[in-house]
């Protein structure tokens, strides 16, 4: 009986274990979601200040002409 014990035993291991394993992967899954995101916003402000920076150039040049 005592090999069908372990067995059991080690069911619940591993049980364990993917319920840990679970909590990991949402951890996971939201620090991607939040990487993401982050990632997007640092494209919006790279974008916008790009477009400022060119409109700055521009009103200055038209500035110059006139």
């Amino acid at each position: 009986m005592a090999p069908r014990e372990f067995e059991i035993g080690e069911n619940i291991i591993s049980n364990t274990a993917n319920c840990c394993t679970g909590k990991n992967s949402e951890k996971n899954s939201l620090r991607k979601k939040c990487s993401h995101l982050a990632k997007k916003q640092k494209a919006k402000f790279y974008i916008l200040r790009r477009c400022i920076a060119m409109l700055v150039c521009w009103h200055e040049r038209n500035d110059n002409d006139h």
